[in-house]
């Protein structure tokens, strides 16, 4: 049984018309990525870049920090003994 161009047009009428609500989904989920979901990712990637990039910088800093804290506690535990040798 074959089909006549009657019946194919008539399957792919129907087709379309099922598949309208799909294409309306899908136009719709593009358009929602494009201009909310897109933007507000590019925003939370830009937070997190920034912030990222001070810890990184503040990471050495604070190292830096340590050590220095390290030789003043030295220091001041040596002057401390040598005052209370002094008394």
């Amino acid at each position: 049984m074959a089909l006549e161009n009657e019946d194919l047009l008539a399957l792919s009428q129907l087709l379309d018309t099922k598949l309208q609500p799909i294409r309306e989904d899908i136009r719709f989920l593009k358009l929602q990525n494009e201009n909310d979901i897109l933007p507000r990712l590019r925003n939370l990637e830009a937070c997190y870049t920034s912030t990222y990039e001070r810890y990184k910088n503040g990471a050495a800093q604070i190292d830096a920090m340590q050590s220095d804290i390290d030789i003043m506690k030295k220091v001041i535990i040596a002057h401390s003994e040598k005052f209370q040798q002094m008394a």
